[in-house]
This record gives C-alpha cells, structure tokens and sequence, in this order.
C-alpha cells in the first residue's frame, strides 16, 4: 500500500516494527478491548488512545488530592498521588525508549497503576483491608475503576499492566514489567526527598552501604537506579535489574518502612485517618442496607469511598459526625418577618 493513502494511525503502526526492539508489545499485535472501539479518527495508535483515556478520566484527576506518604500535606512540594504517578510514567518512558519497547504502553500502564487508591494513602488502603472480608488492594481496585466504573474499555495489554504492577504479579508484557520497576524506584527516591523535607530523616541517616553504592545525590541515585534496569536488560526479554542493584533497592526500601513509612512522626495523623474511614464504611453499610442485597453494599461502599480525595473524605466526615451550630437569624432576617407580617 502506498504510504500516501495509509492513515496516521497505520504509519505509526508501521513505524513501531522499523524502530523498536523485536521483544516490544505492538499495537498491531495488541489483543484487543472487549469492545470494538467507534470513534471514526485515526491518528493515533490504540495504546494512545489508552493513554489519552486515561488522562480525561474523572480518577486521573482525583489523584492530586490523594495522599502519597504524608497526609494532607500542609506543604504544596510534598508530593501526592499524582505527582508520584506523573514520575512513575516519565521513569518510565526513560526506560523504555533506551531498551526500545513500547512508550505508549508503558505511559498508559504508569498513568492508570493508582486510579484506584484509597485516600490517605496505605493507611486507607490497610483500613478497608481490614473492613472487607475478602480485603482490598489497591491494583485491583484500579483495574475495576477502568473496566466497570468509567468503562473505558482499554486495552488488554494496559489492563493487565495496570494490574500487574504491584509486586509479586507476573506481567505479560516487558512494558508492565518496566512499569513494576518504575513504580519502586519512584517511590523509594521521593519518598527519601520528602522525608528529609519534613525533618524525618536526614541523607546521612540512610544506610551508607546503599549511599554508597547509589551516592547520597538524589539525582544520581535515581539515574544509576534507571541505568541499572537498562544495562541489566538490554537486548534481553525480561526486564531485570543486576542481582547487586536489587539487593540495595530492597535494602533502602526495608530502611524507608522502619524509619519514615511506620514512623509515628509520619503516621501522626494516621489513626485519625482510620477512623475517619472506617466511620464512613460504617454509615454507608447502614444507609444503603434497605435498598441493596447484603451481598451487593460492600462493593457499592468500596468504590465510593475509595474514590475519595483526602479533604472530600474529611469534609463528609465533618457533614455527617461533627455536630454544627444553627444558623444565627440576623437583624434583616427579624425585619424581614415583620414585613411579611404586614402584607
């Protein structure tokens, strides 16, 4: 076919088996959506269209209001749900690109991993575990808010990226599993950041094996964490990190949990958190018990609450537990009555 009459769509189609690595996953290849797709434009590849999906949705937006570590931050440079996945996707693409696999892909599995996270972070995340009798995890939750709450009907590839990309999951493809690393070193670096913002913990406090071996820079622990996974996977089919890199990534994680993660400087404000969650689960459960099965209201009351901003979760928690004064009547309230009294 001459390339004049191919549409945009099929060129870039084209265009991915010219330039990237024969182990990358290709649109054309893609093993579809449940739904055939009807919009009529065909100018871009349909992991773009996930990724654009995605994007607009409703949840994507919610994630700036959604705690990452610290709760409710007072300080605007703390980072949030959002920004932690903007830095996941651009992590991300940084490696793709160099191992020649797919950009979009792994954009769109980066942009849509946390859709479904509670507020208040993990702390909201262990709550609802405990509430539910068959549990929550947040990957889950993010796979039903695109498949069933904004029905966006994505991918299978994205999907299952999406789902895979908490540890212990077997992607099926090198673009989930490159998103599986990108999460981890995102958050392991800013969380770092934002803890030495905060006066948790300061950059000599973490292990001088790992400083050592990453640099005490946050720049340059990120980037030899990046290159790790690059040169430790090039002109391989799994994305992998060196057997050295790993043991230090998972030491300097071991150390965030006992010192920032679990720290009760950090968790201050945690059981307030809970309680405010598990006070809303509760109300919930009771105001929706007349018109739903008992089989249906859990799963009714998960995805609304788990779909909170943080300050959305606490200003409905002020609404239905904190007791408000009555409105005082004014002056002109009295002289209005009066008036009315004469008609």
């Amino acid at each position: 076919m001459n390339t004049e009459c191919k549409t945009i769509k099929e060129q870039l189609e084209d265009r991915e088996y010219e330039i990237l690595s024969p182990f990358a996953t290709k649109c054309k290849d893609s093993k579809g959506r449940k739904r055939p797709r009807t919009e009529q434009f065909e100018i871009r590849t349909e992991f773009q269209r996930d990724r654009d999906k995605i994007l607009h949705s409703k949840s994507f937006r919610r994630l700036k209001h959604k705690t990452q570590v610290f709760l409710s931050p007072y300080n605007d440079h703390f980072r949030t749900r959002l920004t932690h996945t903007l830095e996941v996707s651009q992590i991300g693409r940084t490696m793709a690109r160099a191992l020649r696999l797919n950009e979009d892909l792994v954009e769109a599995i980066a942009l849509g991993h946390d859709l479904g996270h509670t507020p208040f972070g993990h702390c909201g995340e262990s709550i609802l575990d405990e509430l539910l009798p068959e549990g929550f995890h947040h990957n889950l939750q993010s796979v039903r808010v695109v498949e069933v709450l904004e029905d966006m009907n994505l991918c299978r590839e994205t999907v299952d990226g999406i789902l895979t990309h908490t540890w212990g999951y077997k992607p099926k493809t090198p673009e989930a599993q490159i998103v599986q690393f990108a999460d981890k070193i995102a958050y392991i670096n800013h969380d770092i950041e934002d803890s030495i913002r905060a006066g948790i913990i300061s950059e000599s406090d973490l292990p001088s094996d790992c400083t050592k071996y990453f640099s005490s820079d946050q720049s340059s622990r990120l980037g030899k964490m990046i290159t790790d996974v690059i040169t430790s996977s090039t002109g391989k089919q799994k994305v992998t990190m060196s057997d050295e890199g790993w043991f230090y990534v998972t030491k300097l994680r071991s150390w965030m949990f006992d010192n920032v993660y679990l720290d009760p400087i950090a968790k201050a404000e945690e059981k307030k958190s809970r309680n405010i969650i598990k006070a809303l689960f509760e109300y919930y459960i009771e105001m929706l018990t007349p018109y739903y099965s008992q089989e249906e209201i859990p799963q009714i009351v998960t995805d609304y609450i788990s779909g909170m901003t943080d300050q959305y979760a606490i200003r409905r928690y002020k609404d239905l537990f904190i007791p408000m004064p009555l409105a005082e009547h004014t002056n002109d309230d009295a002289l209005l009555k009066k008036a009315r009294e004469r008609e």
